[in-house]
């Protein structure tokens, strides 16, 4: 979160700029590129260890307690 707050401060909204926009963060930026290298692995990671729990809940049997299971599939859909 706190990496894609900083992107944040030097990212521009306007489609004709958003190429140079990246490429602004990674080369004036200071430690621009560390900071997208690490918001894209975060991320990454994050959905890894999500799937992981899906598959853990699917492992052992949640998806027979229906509500609870469905309000997983909404958190996930809302997640995406």
């Amino acid at each position: 979160l706190l990496t894609g707050l900083f992107l944040a401060m030097h990212y521009t909204a306007d489609t004709s700029l958003a190429f140079s926009s990246v490429a602004n963060i990674c080369r004036d930026v200071q430690y621009g590129w560390l900071l997208r290298t690490m918001h894209a692995n975060g991320a990454s990671m994050f959905f890894i260890c999500i799937y992981l729990h899906i598959g853990r809940g699917l492992f052992y049997g949640s998806y027979f307690y229906k509500e609870t299971w469905n309000i997983g599939v909404m958190l996930l859909f809302l997640l995406m």
